[in-house]
């Protein structure tokens, strides 16, 4: 009878143990997808504030060389003097710009002076994407820094070299990086479309393809910083 009673004990001792080791919450496949591109890309994006003559214009953008060299669209610091950079753990810098190109590609270069190395975005191949495909977003819509968004690719237009996208994409966003599930840039978020003129995303946003971005970065050694 005291076994018994003894044994009952064990195997209760026992399966409390093993309640207590497991974890509080587990996650499914997808779930841990995006948590393990949040996770690791997030510290290469930052948010951009530029004084503009009307106040101020906010945006995104994705470090591509550890040295402090910053990509972003043009339109974020277009006829902004005033540039600061805000990095995930909330420092901020001064920023300066080095290279852009007009509103049809819409892309420019910040550099700001950092003591350290900073984390880089690696890019991917926009030749390889599909239709149909899963799409991850980080950007900073409406000064909510590091907010990630997913979708697919909705439409590929190779005639304006754009990427569609339903994966949000508001004011503020500009600049920040569409990725692929391994965590690669695939585009740099550009807009969103609204018939409208209401300013919030409605399931239409889009992208510049990364190999637009990749020829922007050619003859540098940008380019080979940030494969």
């Amino acid at each position: 009878m005291f076994a018994v009673i003894d044994m009952k004990k064990k195997i209760l001792t026992c399966i409390t143990l093993i309640f207590l080791t497991l974890p509080a919450f587990s996650y499914d496949r997808e779930e841990m997808i995006n948590i393990n591109v949040y996770e690791k890309i997030n510290p290469a994006i930052v948010s951009i504030d530029t004084q503009i003559k009307y106040g101020l214009s906010c945006g995104t953008g994705c470090v591509v060389s550890n040295d402090g060299v910053i990509l972003t669209s043009s339109h974020v610091i277009e006829d902004g003097n005033d540039i600061t950079v805000t990095i995930y753990n909330g420092k901020t810098y001064k920023a300066e710009v080095i290279k852009k190109v007009g509103r049809n590609n819409d892309l420019a270069l910040l550099k700001i002076k950092t003591d350290k190395p900073m984390q880089t975005v690696k890019l991917g191949d926009s030749e390889q994407i599909k239709v149909g495909q899963k799409v991850l977003a980080i950007g900073n819509p409406f000064g909510f820094n590091g907010t990630l968004t997913q979708g697919i690719i909705s439409r590929i237009d190779y005639t304006k070299n754009k990427i569609q996208t339903d994966a949000a994409i508001n004011p503020g966003s500009s600049g920040g990086p569409l990725l692929n599930t391994n965590g690669e840039v695939i585009g740099i978020n550009q807009s969103i479309y609204n018939p409208d003129n209401n300013i919030s995303n409605i399931g239409i946003g889009f992208a510049i393809p990364v190999n637009v971005v990749k020829e922007f970065l050619k003859n540098t050694k940008l380019a080979a910083n940030s494969k």
